[in-house]
């Protein structure tokens, strides 16, 4: 692929900001009759440091979202190979693969051997290399700076509302609906169970309103302590939804924290309170 338009960064998550960076190379390729490449990683740099890495969402969601921005292509290159090179020989490869006649980036990107590429080294060299740089700025939200390691705070501290604040589009969870122990079924709340994306930020336990195509449903996530559980469990109640979609994939939408996990004194004190958390989530 030859004059196309560069994104260059990891994008876990894809925030705001992230959004902000796409729609430059975008606009920049639609006005010029081109296509958009993305130039990313499977996995984190912070992996090659010997870092615990986790994710905001799998790769593959993260991807999808990207080309719902207008995204043409996804690169994924090993960053092992690039982290010892220079700052200018990685961009002379970006040239020798692409030719591109413009650069994306957010403002705190870096890259080559000590972080010696970021912005102000994209500015400088636009006129020898013949490219134009689009520098996306930092942005805020409620007087914050939007950032993947802020979005995981407030996931790990169940703010979903900040978060979708934040996130290009509602925090999601999509999996194949597993069998459970029905129990819910028992109570008269049938749920669909489905697993936690691996190596992913945790939401704390507890219940959520969420948003899925069959409608408003209730997601109870955590070790059901009533029950004496050990096992940690993402179950979702669909108020009149009643279609066997087990082994099919679920697409949920986690929209609010309604309440922390708790242990019950019976499953008729466990009834009533779902019977609460449904009521309160159909009315929001």
């Amino acid at each position: 692929m030859k004059s196309v338009c560069l994104i260059l960064g990891f994008f876990d998550g894809v925030h705001k900001g992230h959004s902000s960076v796409i729609s430059s190379a975008v606009d920049f390729a639609r006005q010029n009759s081109s296509r958009t490449v993305l130039i990313t990683f499977r996995t984190s740099p912070a992996v090659y440091f010997n870092s615990k890495v986790e994710y905001i969402y799998p790769r593959e969601v993260s991807y999808n979202i990207i080309k719902k921005l207008g995204v043409d292509y996804i690169v994924e290159k090993d960053f092992s190979e690039l982290v010892n090179i220079t700052a200018q020989d990685y961009l002379k490869s970006l040239f020798a693969d692409f030719t591109p006649i413009s650069i994306s980036t957010g403002f705190n990107h870096t890259f080559g051997h000590n972080r010696e590429g970021n912005a102000e080294f994209l500015k400088k060299y636009q006129d020898e290399y013949n490219y134009k740089y689009f520098c996306a700025p930092a942005y805020y939200s409620e007087n914050e700076v939007v950032s993947s390691t802020l979005i995981k705070k407030y996931l790990k501290a169940g703010n979903l509302i900040r978060v979708n604040e934040m996130l290009t589009e509602p925090y999601t969870i999509e999996s194949e609906v597993v069998h459970g122990q029905k129990l819910g079924r028992k109570l008269g709340f049938p749920t669909a169970n489905m697993m936690y994306p691996a190596d992913c930020v945790k939401i704390p336990h507890g219940v959520y309103l969420v948003s899925t195509s069959f409608g408003k449903g209730v997601l109870n996530w955590g070790v059901k302590p009533t029950l004496d559980s050990k096992s940690e469990v993402l179950e979702v109640h669909i108020p009149g939804f009643e279609k066997n979609i087990y082994g099919e994939k679920l697409k949920i939408q986690i929209l609010k924290k309604i309440r922390d996990e708790k242990k019950f004194s019976s499953l008729d004190e466990l009834k009533e309170q779902i019977n609460k958390d449904v009521k309160e989530c159909l009315e929001l």
